[in-house]
C-alpha cells in the first residue's frame, strides 16, 4: 500500500476509552497526568469522557457510550485523521458484548498508524516520549492511491 507523510501536530487529539472494570484506573491515570493531558484535545466515549471531566476538570468531548456506538464514532474519527492517539484501558478478562466494535476500532488504529496504549505502563511510555508534545512526521495510507488501484 502506498503511503503519504503528513505532520502529526504538537497539540494532539487523544481518544480516552475504558471498559467498566478499568474506568477507575483510567481516571486515576488522567489525574496523575493532568498537566500534560490538558495541553491536548481529548475525546472519549460517553461514560468514560464524563467521568474523566468530573474527576479531573479536564474538558473531554464525550461521544456516545461505547456499546451504543461510541467506539465506532472514534474509529470514524481515526479514519478521518482527526484522532492522533488512543488510550484504551480495556479489560481482557471480561467478555464484552460490543467486542466486534472494539476490534474494529483497534484495526483502524493500526491501519492509520495511530499509537494505542491498552494499559497504564504503555500510556506512561507514550506520555514520556519526546514526541508527545511536538510535531512529527506521520506516515498514513494514501487513500487516493488506494482507490485508484481498485478501479
Amino acid at each position: 500500500m502506498k503511503t503519504v507523510v503528513q505532520q502529526l501536530p504538537a497539540n494532539k487529539t487523544i481518544a480516552l476509552i475504558a471498559h467498566d472494570g478499568r474506568k477507575s484506573s483510567l481516571m486515576k491515570w488522567c489525574q496523575k497526568h493532568r498537566d500534560e493531558l490538558i495541553k491536548h484535545s481529548l475525546i472519549g466515549t460517553g461514560t468514560t469522557g464524563g467521568k474523566i471531566t468530573q474527576a479531573t476538570g479536564i474538558p473531554v468531548q464525550a461521544l456516545i457510550s461505547g456499546p451504543m456506538g461510541g467506539d465506532q464514532q472514534i474509529g470514524a474519527l481515526i479514519a478521518e485523521q482527526k484522532v492522533h492517539m488512543v488510550i484504551f484501558f480495556w479489560d481482557p478478562l471480561e467478555p464484552m458484548p460490543h467486542d466486534p466494535d472494539v476490534k474494529a476500532l483497534l484495526r483502524l488504529a493500526a491501519v492509520w498508524n495511530i499509537p494505542v496504549a491498552c494499559n497504564e505502563t504503555t500510556a506512561d511510555m507514550l506520555l514520556a516520549s519526546a514526541l508527545f508534545n511536538t510535531e512529527m512526521d506521520w506516515e498514513i495510507p494514501d487513500y487516493n492511491a488506494y482507490i485508484a488501484e481498485r478501479k
